[in-house]
This record gives structure tokens, C-alpha cells and sequence, in this order.
């Protein structure tokens, strides 16, 4: 499939755009990359510039953009994407009329529709696309994306995530992606929470954690997150996987959004105050899976 597709540009090479970047190159006909720390761009030009793509470093958004069939964001959160995309150096700003913009980012509906109406008027495509999978998900080409947008922008798209993706799925107009995300987040901490106290209790009982796990791991309470973490926990590590500062950025846009639709979240509000706690504890970085923590 080595230059299939088109041109695109990649903005943000954190640990989700860097690997992401790197499965674009095994198919794309070019990709050019920017990231705020040059030193990251080159690394990633070292690491995957031998890939059939034709690969180049930009110093700005706006000349990472220039001349790109799709363009390409996975930054922090809505500020880090207005920077990115929108102003005289954004990759808004370099794009062509014709050409696609897709964020990847995990960001608010609110910005989705802002980012729509930018690219509107510049005859310029957009899909909200947020990803779920993690870092070993975008390092395996194994993310799951949720987009937001028109079908013809969604069938234009498609390919190039299947260069990243086992799952990708139109969900609705813009905004459908970012919301789709949001129930991931919401199911993700109630999820977490249960297995903490359900690794909390099988500790507090003297039962092998290993064991329990292995059993009912095969059965009704099985979950991605008992199947990967479950073992992590019980050994108290957290120094790896999403970040739990990450996680209350997400959680809090769920919320914020759950006011406005009249959407009861009281377990998701709960376990946003226990991540809130692990943070007291000097764990905005640990694994979300520490919530098991703050129970000891």
C-alpha cells in the first residue's frame, strides 16, 4: 500500500501523534510534521524518515499544512488545537480550498463546531475525530476513532485511518465525534473505580489478586481494563499508560456537556473527585488505573 494516499501534514507529536505520524508514512505519498519542540519533529524524522513517504520537518503550522491533501492535529486540549489550527501561522491558514482537516484531539463539541466554521469559510473539510486506545493502541495501529462530519469528508478520510486504526466509524455531524468520546471517558471511569475496589477488596479478603482476576476475567465482569491492568494494580504501579491529569480534562468536558444536555452523571462526578484526590496525592501522571491508591 507504500504511497496510496495522498499528501498530509501531522501536527502534535505527543506520545498518540508520534506513532500515529510514523503509520501515516508507510502509505502516504508525503508527510511533513510540526510539533512546538523542533527537537520531538526531528527525533520523529529520524525515526521514520527512511518510511516510502517522502518526510519533511516544518517550523510552523501554517508550512506543515501547505499543499496537504489532509491535515492532521492530536494536541493536548481546546487551547492547544486554537493554537495550532486558527491565526496567520495555524495550519488553517496554509491549508487549500478542497483539503481536509481532522482533529484528533479530545477536545469539546464547542470546538469541533468552531473549527467547522473556520474551515467553512476558507472552502476547507473538517472531521472531529478523537481516538481511544492509548499509547500501545496508536503504537500498534490499533486506535478506535470516533468521527464527527459528513459522510463524503468521512469516505475521503477512511483509508488513512485504517493506516492507524482497527476501528473507525462515522458517528454523526460534527461534534458526534468528540460526544462519542465522552462516553468512552464516562464508561472508562466507572469501570476503574469498580475494579479498584474490587482489587482493593480481594487484598483486604487475603486472596490472590492473580487469581481472582484469571477466574472472573472470564466471565461476566471481564473488561479492557481488567484484562490489562488488573495485574498492575495489585503490584501498585501507576508509572505508565493515560495520564490521570488527562483524564479529569476529559471528564471535565463530559460534565460541562452533561449540564448542557440535562444529563445526570453522578458516578462520573464521583470519580473525577477521586482522581482529583489522586492528584493530592502527586499522581497527575500516574495511570489512571491509581485510583486504587487513594483506597489504601
Amino acid at each position: 500500500m507504500a504511497n496510496s494516499l495522498g499528501s498530509v501534514a501531522f501536527v502534535g507529536l505527543g506520545v498518540m501523534g508520534f506513532p500515529m505520524a510514523g503509520h501515516l508514512a508507510k502509505s502516504a505519498s508525503a508527510v511533513t510534521v510540526y510539533n512546538r519542540n523542533a527537537d520531538r519533529a526531528n527525533q520523529w524524522l529520524e525515526s521514520y524518515g527512511v518510511r516510502p513517504a517522502r518526510c519533511a520537518t516544518a517550523s510552523t503550522p501554517k508550512e506543515a499544512a501547505a499543499g496537504a491533501d489532509l491535515v492532521f492535529v492530536c494536541v493536548g486540549n481546546d487551547h492547544d488545537v486554537a493554537s495550532v489550527v486558527l491565526g496567520e501561522n495555524g495550519a488553517l491558514a496554509g491549508m487549500r480550498s478542497g483539503s481536509l482537516l481532522v482533529d484528533h484531539t479530545t477536545a469539546s463539541k464547542r470546538l469541533a463546531q468552531t473549527l467547522a466554521d473556520a474551515c467553512s469559510e476558507r472552502q476547507v473539510s473538517f472531521l472531529d475525530a478523537p481516538v481511544s486506545g492509548g499509547q500501545a493502541g496508536a503504537e500498534n495501529g490499533a486506535l478506535t476513532v470516533m468521527v464527527g462530519g459528513s459522510e463524503a469528508d468521512y469516505a475521503r478520510a477512511q483509508h488513512y485511518f485504517d493506516c492507524f486504526a482497527k476501528k473507525h466509524a462515522l458517528m454523526g455531524d460534527v461534534g458526534a465525534g468528540q460526544l462519542t468520546k465522552m462516553v468512552n471517558q464516562i464508561c472508562i471511569a466507572g469501570v476503574l473505580q469498580g475494579l479498584s475496589e474490587g482489587v482493593h477488596f480481594a487484598q483486604q479478603a487475603g486472596l490472590d489478586v492473580d487469581s481472582v482476576v484469571d477466574v472472573i476475567s472470564q466471565g461476566a465482569a471481564q473488561s479492557w481494563q481488567m484484562n490489562n491492568r488488573a495485574e498492575t494494580m495489585a503490584r501498585d504501579e501507576y508509572e505508565f499508560g493515560f495520564a490521570v491529569d488527562w483524564m479529569r480534562k476529559d471528564l471535565n468536558i463530559a460534565l460541562e456537556t452533561a449540564r448542557e444536555l440535562d444529563a445526570r452523571l453522578p458516578l462520573t462526578a464521583l470519580v473525577d473527585q477521586f482522581y482529583a484526590d489522586v492528584q493530592s496525592l502527586g499522581g497527575g501522571r500516574w495511570d489512571t488505573s491509581s485510583l486504587l491508591r487513594r483506597l489504601k
